[in-house]
């Protein structure tokens, strides 16, 4: 697959809220399949963009959608946690952009094994490099830990009883791929298909591929440290795409925004998070969980 039809979520609101009309430099923290960093490009001739991601084959995709403007941009192959760490002039700063979400081009690569739909092996690595996969998470961890994966990153009401039934179902045969770990959780959780329910599966998949590749690890920490880093007018958007990310960037945000001894780091520049229209929503089924939020560095 590819990513010609990858739509970038939240595109306008990114844009107006990065306020791209400013010459400097631009970062794309999770740059993705680049649909982002291509319109930043494409609107202001006098940015540089510099982009991460820990997906490599994304990156290759990236690299590919934004070669017209290849003079402009600087892609790492590298997790974006370490761009605090990274000995550069943080001064030129302009904007720097979270986008926390799964892409359509990880979620619809079977062999990925990111997605319930499609049957594939459990790996869910974002990073090939990583030695963790899901299978070794759903074959190896104990009942008791299972059982906390699932209530914690997937907020799963059966978690201890599917945790049993995968210990039981492992010692007769190891648990190796989607669709068998799909049918195991829709016998513990009874489903049937409603309007408006989301999948049990949907919540099993995000606890395992948040605990395969720790996307909630240090990510207030770098939220603090980056805005430290960057000078006063930059801004930060992130988006998230299930409570838990949300939740931690919105109390970081705020603890960053209150003043403490007359000195604040940031000024929080929506109330609320910024939530897709209907209309994208119709058009990008996988944008309805997106949830925006921005600062700017005071």
């Amino acid at each position: 697959m590819n990513g010609n039809n990858h739509i970038p979520v939240l595109l306008e609101e990114v844009l107006d809220f990065l306020d791209i009309k400013r010459e400097g430099i631009y970062i794309d923290c999770t740059i993705g399949l680049g649909g982002h960093a291509l319109e930043i490009l494409k609107r202001n001739p006098n940015v540089t963009l510099i982009g991460f991601d820990i997906d490599e084959k994304s990156l290759l995709e990236a690299k590919k959608k934004l070669q017209p403007y290849e003079n402009r941009v600087e892609l790492y192959h590298s997790d974006f946690r370490y761009l605090p760490d990274l000995k550069m002039d943080f001064s030129h700063i302009r904007g720097i952009l979270l986008d926390l979400g799964v892409s359509s081009f990880q979620l619809d690569s079977p062999e990925r094994g990111f997605s319930f739909n499609h049957e594939g092996p459990l790996d869910m690595r974002m990073d090939l490099r990583n030695k963790i996969t899901a299978l070794k998470i759903i074959n190896k961890y104990s009942e008791h830990k299972l059982a906390d994966l699932f209530r914690e990153y997937g907020e799963l009401r059966q978690s201890k009883r599917l945790a049993r039934e995968i210990i039981s179902h492992r010692r007769a045969k190891k648990i190796e791929t989607t669709t068998q770990l799909l049918h195991i959780v829709e016998k513990i959780c009874r489903w049937r298909p409603q309007k408006g329910k989301t999948h049990p599966a949907a919540k099993v998949f995000q606890a395992l591929r948040i605990e395969v590749n720790q996307e909630l690890r240090s990510l207030s920490g770098f939220l603090e440290r980056i805005s430290q880093k960057i000078p006063k007018k930059g801004r930060i958007i992130a988006i998230s795409f299930h409570s838990l990310e949300d939740r931690i960037i919105k109390h970081t945000f705020r603890q960053l925004a209150v003043s403490e001894n007359s000195h604040s780091f940031l000024k929080i520049l929506t109330k609320k998070p910024i939530i897709p229209s209907e209309e994208e929503v119709a058009s990008n089924f996988r944008a309805r969980s997106a949830k925006l939020r921005a600062v700017e560095r005071v």
